[in-house]
């Protein structure tokens, strides 16, 4: 997520070279939709300068409709992406938007997206001198009351040198959660995380009346922790989360786990990566 400084000196050089392309042919900055009863999927194009490209994965879902962030909470699926039959393509980085927490319809929560979002892609090309083509195979549920898994292989050429889709991807870069520490002198922050036995308490600065949201992740995917809970009353100018340490690998403790929580803000996200005591 470091490198969304970069992305956006490339579309800022891009803007300022939009008039080479006055009267001429555009090329195509998204590919067809792909649709099925649910949803639909396509490929974003940002604008081709140099190794490194912006791209996006962008899902539009029917009302009542939804899907799954990168840690789909109590249940749910996460997505699944394979690139491997690329074009020219050494890397692709998937940047998360900030999640929301919904009711899973067993008494659980669950986090992901609901109506629409785009998933910001870091792609670095092997040779910048040469086509890049994205191809990607796109695995995901839908669920409103039951789930529908979803699996969609789009493809996009990135050729534009001022892509008609780099202020949709600019608007997505700012949903996704920038790198913080704690403590940080944010008007939302984490504040202190603390272990009491076999729960985590985290502590979250914020001004009164501000909405904020709070998950965790484990070291690895096999980790499946329970999504936070706000705790009440909390402590003035201070929105107090908890959750319990469960749902680790078999025969793993937690003593020094490195944890990774995302504090989700009305204006801002942030991320920050903590190593349990």
């Amino acid at each position: 997520m470091s490198a969304m400084v970069p992305f956006r000196r490339v579309l800022l050089a891009a803007a300022a070279m939009t008039v080479c392309l006055i009267g001429g042919a555009r090329a195509e900055d998204s590919s067809p939709w792909l649709s099925d009863s649910h949803s639909a999927v396509r490929l974003l194009a940002g604008s081709r300068s140099g190794s490194v490209l912006l791209g996006g994965i962008a899902i539009q879902l029917e009302p009542g409709w939804k899907t799954y962030w990168r840690a789909p909470g109590d249940s749910g699926v996460p997505p699944r992406f394979d690139f491997s039959k690329s074009e020219n393509v050494e890397a692709v980085t998937i940047l998360w938007p900030a999640p929301t927490r919904f009711a899973d319809g067993a008494g659980g929560t669950s986090l992901g997206y609901k109506k629409q979002v785009v998933l910001p892609l870091r792609i670095v090309a092997k040779n910048a001198e040469k086509p890049v083509t994205l191809r990607a195979t796109v695995s995901y549920a839908v669920c409103e009351k039951l789930c529908v898994p979803v699996e969609a292989s789009p493809e996009l050429a990135f050729v534009s040198v001022a892509s008609t889709q780099d202020a949709t991807l600019s608007a997505a870069l700012d949903t996704v959660p920038v790198p913080a520490n704690v403590g940080d002198p944010h008007p939302v922050t984490v504040r202190d995380v603390k272990r009491d036995g076999q729960s985590v308490i985290v502590d979250v600065t914020t001004p009164d009346f501000t909405v904020v949201d709070l998950f965790v992740e484990g070291p690895t995917p096999e980790w499946s922790l329970p999504v936070p809970k706000p705790v009440e009353p909390s402590p003035p100018g201070v929105k107090r989360f908890e959750f319990a340490l469960e749902g680790l690998p078999p025969g793993v403790k937690p003593d020094g786990a490195a944890l990774k929580l995302t504090l989700v803000g009305a204006e801002r996200s942030y991320e920050y990566n903590v190593n349990l005591e």
